[in-house]
């Protein structure tokens, strides 16, 4: 038999069960500051805490801002502590520039990267910063160094190159008679070389006309200026001939136009553009001609005209020949270089296209489009600094595969585009696009600086990068993380975190913003990583966090779902429970339909304890603020009261969340007598016209706060609650009040100071177990109570000499002494009953027996209630003894059963503790019915 348990110690058992779920702790969540912006400026896409000689603030990034015209993005700078919430705009884009360029600051996203310098000021990126070289517009990324006074002391700009600006391009036309309207390529002539920038220490233009014969229609040196060009070709005779000698034009332009006799410059890239619509005549010549090309480094352009051939009704054999024999001529790769169109009048078409690929060679470091580099880097995609220099990440470098570029002492360093892996073992790495630069982080290690970068798209499952600068800065990759899952974004979040403060890295924490979770969402989820710091290698811990394991609610609340994108940020927190280790905080901005969450994790030695402490969801108004834990930053005391604070920014605004300080309660309960000897008079009182055992107990309290602000004035509220036989379902011992009344349950609360320690006494009856509870009275005032020391006791007052205050086993052994059935009398069932105990010591022993509700009951020789059809009979008290028997006789009228109970022993030995009787009827038993 189990009792059944009060519904305050249920309760208290709910509590401690969903603690774990909903446990907050000490960022005050009810009292912090709030700063608004735009929402499709995307104000608050990054945050940073920020202190100068003026004051202290919030710095918030603003991509979009400048809506609709020029969005341009910029910072705002947003007070703490002055009353005043409006946050002033820093104008950065206005004065952030790089000279003799011509800038396209319009979509720079200035503020999509924010990070603060350790020796003062920060660094505000706009990564789709570009610029014009010719009619091609290069997207290199520029960051402005802001220092502290909010002066722009410089901008950073590693990826941005002067133009080459000076092309010799020479155009190779096909004049044949089969040219139709010549007209329309005089047209194409003329669009094209409008966008052409003609001048000196500019582009030159030369054109070749061929047919049977070759004629040099204008030298590269000829025209120093594109309207007078443009005035002369409207003129362009057309060559004429029956035959079409194309490596003949090719190859007189390749000895004769590019000479300096007709003002070919040395060391300026050469280029040439075929237009023809035929096949050759002297194909035979094709692989000398173009060999010979390739020496002297021309770029070439071929453009096929199908309009004779479409005219003519060719088969498909034929146009596809032809079309090979342009696909010929062209450079590699041919997406770049060749082009066909239907007719000539269609030229007109491409002229946009074909120039934007030549145009591209005014900013390229070869001889070839497909030679970019850092041109559309992207560089300040992600940043990180450090006492070393500044880490730039540049995801669009080399074809999109990524670099990251650093800047130390005055001194630029970006490492070559095969530095990042081995070509021997990656084949075809470079066609991966892999993102390398996502994000950036470094690690201190006794031996020195570990740089981390991630590439997200790397394999489609993306990796993390650890590498070291050679002496000569050269990359040394020394470990590589990849990702299990394709899409999921591996390495697109980093953040190392020193746990116990020793200046060397603990931990490395990866996110993976968009792993899919079995509900085919992206709930996201976060890698740890110790390092080891003598071997400087880091090895996966066995936890990884996602919004399932992180937010048990997430996984089955529909208004909560799975698809979290739990990770998009992680911050390291400075120590913020005061416990001397660091913590970390990660966002899920996906979270709760888009409104977003943050969860705050504490440091533990030189890990993280696996579970959060405290989720802190979006505000109340989800319609400004959107994707809430998008940006996260925690490095400051931003109040003044010694303890770090926690800025959180999402789509639309941002919060700062003060941090309360920590106190620890310690409290002890002591019972006068300490022991009891239950087989001695002694200590026992009389209470409620019987005799009990009374006992005194001592609460003691001491209260201390964590942090130095100590207000010697300021008093906490605790509450505490004392419980007796908290685990029975009805109570065997109770307080002894001085009104004379007695209760199992007490509540009392008391104001203490810091350091001091408070005591009180209270009397009690028959006590066993005895359960204290306490806390604060008012949880949302004052300190918070450190969640690593408990908020109760339980205590069993010690008995002596009889052994411990259990309850065992009991063997009842139940007989009938006589049954007796008269005729025309009421029946009368005499129950003899004999209880041993066979174990330790029972306290408070009793017999239940239970009969029908239409049954008389007749009083046995024992003190026995009667309560309904119950009758319970004390067999020993205060306790029965081991091996003690208790024999007594009751008389009822056809008796159900008898139970013997009250014990709180292992449900699996609790099978003697019951006895079922029944009994046979031999003879016809006369049976009377009323209803």
């Amino acid at each position: 038999f189990i009792p059944e348990l009060p519904l305050e110690y249920l309760i208290n058992i709910c509590w401690e069960l969903l603690l774990a779920c909903v446990l907050s702790f000490n960022v005050d969540q009810k009292n912090g500051l709030s700063f608004s912006g735009p929402l499709e400026d995307m104000f608050g896409y990054t945050i940073q805490q920020f202190e100068n000689s003026e004051g202290k603030w919030v710095l918030i990034g603003s991509p979009l801002s400048g809506q609709p015209a020029k969005r341009t993005g910029d910072v705002y700078k947003c007070p703490v502590g002055t009353g005043d919430n409006k946050c002033v705009k820093l104008e950065l884009p206005k004065n952030t520039t790089v000279p003799n360029l011509r800038e396209v600051k319009e979509n720079m996203t200035m503020g999509s990267t924010l990070v603060t310098n350790p020796n003062g000021g920060f660094l505000a990126c706009g990564p789709q910063y570009g610029y014009m070289c010719g009619q091609q517009q290069f997207i290199s990324g520029v960051c402005a160094n802001v220092s502290s006074s909010f002066q722009i002391l410089n901008s950073v700009a590693p990826a941005v190159q002067e133009c080459a600006k000076e092309l010799d391009i020479v155009i190779v036309l096909d004049g044949s008679n089969s040219i139709y309207p010549w007209s329309s390529i005089t047209d194409f002539l003329s669009r094209f070389l409008e966008k052409i920038e003609i001048g000196p220490k500019l582009s030159q233009v030369g054109i070749v006309s061929y047919g049977e014969t070759v004629t040099h229609r204008v030298n590269l040196s000829q025209f120093d200026n594109t309207p007078a060009l443009l005035d002369f070709v409207k003129d362009l005779p057309q060559q004429t001939g029956f035959k079409t000698m194309t490596f003949l034009g090719i190859d007189t332009a390749r000895k004769e136009a590019f000479m300096p006799e007709r003002g070919a410059r040395p060391g300026v890239k050469k280029v040439m553009v075929i237009v023809t619509d035929g096949e050759s005549h002297d194909f035979h010549n094709l692989d000398k001609v173009i060999g010979d090309c390739e020496e002297d480094d021309i770029e070439r352009f071929g453009i096929a005209v199908l309009g004779d051939y479409n005219r003519q009704n060719k088969s498909a054999e034929e146009v596809h020949k032809f079309i090979k024999e342009i696909e010929s001529i062209s450079s590699q790769p041919l997406r770049d270089h060749f082009f066909n169109v239907s007719d000539e009048f269609a030229l007109l078409n491409i002229v946009d296209a074909l120039g934007s690929r030549i145009f591209a060679l005014e900013a390229t470091t070869g001889n070839f489009t497909s030679s970019f580099e850092m041109e559309m880097s992207q560089t300040g995609f992600s940043a990180h600094t450090s006492k070393d220099g500044v880490l730039l990440g540049a995801v669009g470098a080399y074809d999109w595969n990524g670099t990251v570029v650093m800047q130390a002492a005055g001194e630029t360093i970006v490492p070559g585009k095969k530095q990042f892996y081995d070509p021997e073992i990656e084949a075809g790495y470079e066609g991966l696009a892999g993102y390398l630069g996502y994000d950036v982080q470094s690690a201190s290690t006794p031996d020195g600086v570990l740089y981390i970068t991630g590439a997200p798209r790397y394999n489609h499952t993306g990796r993390v990068v650890i590498y070291r600068l050679s002496e000569t800065n050269n990359v040394v990759v020394s470990q590589i993380l990849k990702g299990d899952q394709i899409g999921s974004y591996f390495g697109s979040v980093l953040q190392t975190l020193d746990v116990d403060g020793d200046s060397y890295t603990d931990l490395l924490l990866v996110g993976a913003p968009m792993y899919m979770g079995s509900e085919r969402n992206e709930q996201g989820q976060v890698y740890v990583y110790k390092l080891n710091k003598f071997e400087h290698q880091f090895t996966l811990k066995p936890i990884h966090q996602s919004c399932c394991t992180a937010h048990s609610d997430s996984c089955t609340n529909k208004n909560e779902p799975c698809g979290a994108r739990f990770g998009t940020a992680i911050a390291a927190v400075s120590d913020m429970n005061l416990d001397g280790f660091n913590d970390v905080a990660i966002g899920a901005p996906f979270e709760n339909d888009h409104r977003g969450a943050v969860y705050i994790y504490h440091g533990d030695k030189t890990t993280l304890k696996e579970k959060y402490v405290q989720r802190i969801p979006a505000g109340g108004d989800g319609e400004k603020v959107k994707f809430f834990g998008q940006s996260i930053h925690g490095v400051m005391d931003l109040n003044g009261d010694g303890i770090t604070d926690i800025t959180i920014g999402g789509l639309g605004g941002a919060s700062l969340f003060w941090s309360r300080d920590v106190a620890e309660l310690h409290a002890n309960m002591t019972f006068n007598p300490a022991k009891i000897n239950l087989q001695q008079s002694q200590h026992q009182c009389e209470h409620g016209g019987r005799k009990s055992v009374c006992v005194t107990t001592e609460v003691c309290f001491f209260y201390s706060i964590k942090s130095d602000q100590q207000d010697l004035d300021s008093f906490a509220e605790i509450s505490y609650s004392l419980t007796l036989d908290a685990l029975r379902a009805k109570a065997r011992a109770s307080f002894i009040a001085m009104d004379d009344k007695s209760d199992r349950r007490i509540t009392k609360a008391f104001l203490i100071r810091d350091r001091e320690r408070r005591c009180a006494r209270l009397d009690f009856r028959d006590p066993l177990l005895v359960s204290l509870e306490f806390g604060l009275a008012d949880e949302d005032q004052g300190p918070v109570l450190d969640e690593n020391l408990p908020k109760s006791i339980n205590k069993t007052h010690d008995c002596t000499l009889v052994g411990r205050c259990e309850h065992h086993n009991l063997t009842g052994f139940i007989y009938f002494s006589s049954m007796v059935i008269k005729v025309n009398d009421k029946a009368k069932i005499d129950v003899n009953i004999n209880v041993r105990n066979s174990k330790d010591n029972a306290y408070n022993t009793k017999v239940i027996l239970s009969f029908s509700p239409n049954i008389n009951y007749v009083k046995p020789e024992k003190d026995c209630t009667l309560n309904h059809t119950k009758v319970e009979c004390a067999v020993g008290y205060p306790f029965l003894g081991s091996n003690a028997e208790v024999s007594f006789s009751c008389a009822v009228q056809d008796l159900c059963h008898i139970l013997p109970v009250d014990s709180e022993e292992l449900p699996s030995t609790q099978g003697d503790n019951s006895v079922q009787i029944s009994i046979p009827v031999k003879y016809e038993a006369g049976l009377t019915f009323k209803v």
